[in-house]
């Protein structure tokens, strides 16, 4: 259970806090009583979760800077003297890896090693979580869920960087932050499914392609319309990193490893599916039509095994598939109607989803 006694008054720092998971985190956690410092670029989508929910007024320190310069991450950590780091930035997006590797794996391998190199530098530290990706795993294609000490991976430069943020994030709990002769820091990394939800306006994904075109009244277009992906409200991944940040916190070395975040196995559903129930829930005649032409490779089935954390954080999925798309029509029509009242329906399902 997230403690709101553990985190009132705790000093956390969030790389990536003006995207869309950074948003809802944000929300999230200074309603907890926490004292946030964001650390992150300019929001990337017009219109964001971040500006619509004024974010910016709700957190102790905003940040607007780059993870690749270490210079600006290490002085921002310094300043803020947080107890514990979520890192959340990256660039996230399968296809824009293929159009911009080097940044790609600059942004999610290097920034991840100058993040490391911070909080090194940095006393106050005690608690890492580094957010990767499902995507990690060396993807079989088989029909069960990876569990956390599978092969690493990645067909494309957005999996594999990720992998390799596995791989510092081993190496750099191994050989510096669980070493007797420096300071013990508790460090876990977290990897999510495919994560849904109200406030998501980025290029290239599904669910907000999908509200883009229903919004403008044109048939939403589907790429991979067989694909399957372990799709999850933002609201769960979130909650298991605050229960791993508790338990880093408390136990420390028992829970510095990775863990998966993922839904139950019923509600890895193909993209057509997805589409066609938001479609269904939204009325109004919205629609789709299935993009044949060749697009660049995405794997096409993907589950997690998230036994670990259910057993030993006492995590599971609260929201089934279909009330995840419910809550994502719910925030749509809020935003249709009265976009100055986001911030109240983010807290309102945050309230909702704790009480569940």
């Amino acid at each position: 259970m997230i403690d709101a006694n553990f985190w009132k008054d705790k000093k956390v720092f969030i790389t990536g806090h003006t995207g869309f998971k950074g948003s809802w985190l944000s929300i999230w956690l200074t309603s907890l009583g926490a004292n946030v410092t964001g650390y992150s670029l300019n929001p990337t989508t017009n219109p964001n979760l971040f500006e619509l929910a004024d974010i910016e007024a709700l957190i102790t320190r905003h940040v607007i800077a780059d993870i690749r310069d270490r210079d600006s991450l290490l002085c921002a950590m310094q300043e803020a003297q947080p107890e514990i780091v979520i890192h959340m930035a990256a660039q996230p997006l399968v296809r824009e890896s293929y159009k911009n590797p080097v940044d790609t794996y600059a942004t999610n391998v290097m920034g991840t090693v100058n993040l490391f190199e911070s909080v090194r530098s940095c006393e106050s530290v005690s608690v890492v979580v580094n957010v990767t990706t499902d995507k990690c795993y060396d993807n079989k294609e088989w029909v069960w869920g990876y569990r956390e000490d599978e092969p690493l991976g990645g067909y494309d430069p957005y999996s594999s960087s990720k992998a390799c943020s596995e791989l510092v994030t081993s190496a750099y709990r191994n050989s510096f932050f669980n070493n007797p002769n420096e300071r013990f820091v508790a460090v876990a990394s977290a990897r999510a499914g495919n994560v849904i939800g109200g406030g998501d306006w980025a290029e290239d994904r599904l669910v907000p392609d999908c509200i883009r075109s229903i919004l403008t009244g044109d048939p939403v277009i589907l790429r991979n319309p067989n694909s399957i992906r372990p799709w999850q409200h933002v609201l769960e991944p979130l909650s298991g990193y605050l229960l791993l940040a508790q338990s880093l916190y408390q136990h420390g070395r028992e829970f510095s490893s990775a863990w998966n975040f993922g839904p139950h196995d019923e509600d890895a559903k193909p993209v057509e599916w997805i589409v066609r129930k938001i479609c269904e829930k939204w009325g109004r005649g919205a629609s789709f039509d299935i993009d044949a032409s060749p697009q660049p490779h995405e794997a096409h089935f993907l589950k997690l095994d998230c036994s670990k954390a259910i057993t030993n954080l006492k995590w599971s999925p609260r929201w089934d598939l279909d009330t995840a798309i419910d809550k994502i029509i719910e925030f749509t029509k809020v935003f249709e109607d009265d976009k100055t009242a986001l911030r109240g329906i983010c807290l309102a399902q945050i309230n909702e989803y704790q009480n569940s």
